[in-house]
């Protein structure tokens, strides 16, 4: 079982646009790129880079899809904070 992992994400207020980011990302788009433009959350001005993380310090939904969700793959991922685009990068 990982104990830790790494991952980029997007963070926006509404699901339409996290869902268009997400088409963006599968037809070739750049996920830093739209992290930039896109997320409200401050790890959006490195490119959306949340670095390396332990189980259980994100919230439940966000924690799920990082420790049981398919690698650079982008999910979305409903929480407290809003639609989230989240591609994990690697588990150790």
């Amino acid at each position: 079982m990982a104990k830790t992992a790494a991952a980029l994400h997007i963070l926006v207020k509404h699901q339409t646009l996290a869902e268009d980011i997400i088409k963006k990302l599968n037809n070739g788009a750049k996920f830093d790129v739209l992290a930039k433009r896109y997320s409200s959350c401050p790890s959006g001005k490195k490119g959306g880079s949340l670095g390396e993380f332990k189980k259980g310090q994100m919230v439940p939904a966000f924690d799920k899809v990082c420790f049981t969700g398919e690698l650079l793959t982008p999910h979305l991922v409903k929480t407290k904070f809003g639609w989230h685009v989240v591609k994990v990068l690697y588990r150790t």
